[in-house]
């Protein structure tokens, strides 16, 4: 995993986690606790409830990124820049500053006068955002979406057929949809990953958010750090039955879990608690990883066949490698002793291995293809078994 030096802040595996506060100077956006046009009031709260509060980096929006606003012009963006400057000059803590815009002028403005990163939610589709935060040295946090000024993390809303292949097209889920949307217009070497949650377009649904959420370790394939906001979103309130208000211990609970499957800045309104969760989650990440001698040694995150299958794709190597290297073992319970024994015998038939367990489960062993080779096995009997063969091949896929 590659790190990234923003503005001498370390962000990666090494260096704990990175909480971004929020402050907005756009009018129109839906959380008013963090909007301001005056800069001394932004700059009080900014010190009093960002930085004092543990945030490492202050990411300023001069619009709201809702789908249901107009879209701002640069030259628009550039009329509101002034508050925002006047502000991070009269800030007394100390912390890293993000523009979040879409535009490469106006990120060159703002990289100039001050700022330290780039914030693009709409993954460099302007085609001069790398140039310019690579020029400035810049870390710049890119959001999955489509290559449209106009509409950011619309992912599902990008002709993946043109971009990609028919065929690819056809069988992408969404999840890989954003993994594409991320690689597209390539990666700085200061780029932090953003995977897109929330309701970006019409077509994205909670659903969706969650089954990004449930495989964030596949991004850590693309060797980057990543960024998650997730801060009271629909997806966890849904989950939860919460309003946004009361949405803040479901954010805490997710907070946790993102950090431990790979997440490195936490993007939150709520930043002291926000930051407990996050080191939580930090303190309980098992990631292995020793060097000696000049030679480094990582474990890579490759808790399913897919997420193998990503991270050998990643590195140039046939990923279908993973099915045959890829080691699978379950737990299997409620078995009787003729079920039990017939197991038994067609795992050992196909490479894999039967052991029981202290507590009389059952621990079924093997290479992916093994296993899987037993499922299929199984699924073609017609008694009780049958039904377990089934569940094997589902749980594989």
């Amino acid at each position: 995993m590659d790190s990234v030096d923003a503005a001498g802040l370390g962000i990666g595996d090494e260096y704990p986690p990175r909480i971004m506060g929020v402050l907005n100077v756009s009018e129109e956006s839906p959380y008013d606790p963090s909007v301001f046009d005056d800069p001394g009031q932004a700059a009080r709260y900014v010190d009093e409830e960002l930085i004092d509060e543990g945030a490492d980096i202050v990411d300023i929006g001069l619009e709201s990124a809702n789908k249901r606003f107009d879209v701002l012009s640069a030259e628009e963006e550039l009329e509101r820049l002034s508050v925002a400057l006047e502000t991070i000059e009269s800030v007394s803590g100390d912390a890293i500053f993000s523009i979040e815009t879409r535009y490469a002028e106006v990120a060159d403005e703002a990289l100039s006068q001050g700022f330290d990163m780039v914030n693009d939610i709409c993954g460099f589709a302007d085609p001069e955002m790398p140039t310019v935060c690579a020029d400035y040295d810049a870390a710049v946090a890119k959001m999955a979406s489509p290559p449209d000024l106009e509409r950011p993390g619309a992912v599902e809303e990008t002709d993946w057929a043109a971009r990609k292949s028919p065929d690819w097209a056809a069988d992408a889920d969404y999840v890989e949809q954003v993994y594409e949307a991320l690689k597209q217009n390539g990666l700085t070497d200061k780029t932090i990953i953003d995977p897109a949650f929330g309701g970006w377009s019409e077509a994205q649904t909670l659903a969706d958010d969650r089954a990004v959420f449930r495989r964030l370790r596949e991004f850590r394939a693309l060797d980057r750090p990543m960024l998650v906001s997730i801060n009271r979103k629909n997806f966890l309130g849904e989950l939860a039955d919460r309003t946004t208000d009361e949405r803040l211990p479901v954010s805490l609970a997710a907070t946790s879990m993102a950090v431990e499957r790979g997440a490195h800045v936490i993007r939150t309104h709520d930043v002291a608690e926000t930051r407990d969760a996050a080191l939580i989650g930090k303190a309980f990440t098992e990631r292995a990883s020793a060097s000696v001698d000049g030679v480094s040694i990582s474990q890579l995150d490759v808790d399913s066949t897919r997420a193998f299958r990503t991270q050998l794709r990643e590195r140039g190597i046939d990923p279908a490698f993973a099915d045959d290297w890829g080691t699978q073992l379950l737990e299997i319970e409620g078995l009787d002793d003729d079920a039990s024994e017939r197991l038994t015998a067609i795992a050992a038939e196909h490479g894999a291995v039967v052991q029981p367990s202290d507590d009389g489960a059952l621990l079924l062993m093997g290479s992916t293809t093994a296993v899987s080779d037993v499922s299929g096995r199984l699924a073609t009997k017609s008694d009780d078994i049958a039904a377990l063969g089934e569940k094997l091949s589902r749980l594989l896929r």
